[in-house]
């Protein structure tokens, strides 16, 4: 009988762990005309940059598109602005 009170004991302690990780977890959806890609921050874009920041369930029309890229940033048409 230990066993299966270990058992349940580490699945209990497993889920514990993983709503409290998953919790913390954000995301945003950011869009500078119709291209959009996912943030985990919201960051201060420069206002000639007309970055628009949604949260993460956002629903985008048929005329977005998603291009995603690392680093903090900003689509100009097709290309990638780092700052």
């Amino acid at each position: 009988m230990p066993t299966i009170r270990n058992s349940l004991m580490c699945g209990a302690i497993g889920l514990g762990m993983l709503a409290v990780s998953g919790a913390s977890a954000s995301a945003y959806i950011a869009c500078s005309g119709n291209t959009c890609w996912h943030v985990t921050e919201r960051h201060d874009y420069p206002s000639h940059a007309r970055v628009v920041i949604h949260e993460d369930n956002w629903r985008w029309g048929r005329n977005h598109h998603f291009r995603e890229h690392e680093g903090r940033g900003y689509w100009r048409g097709n290309r990638w602005v780092g700052w």
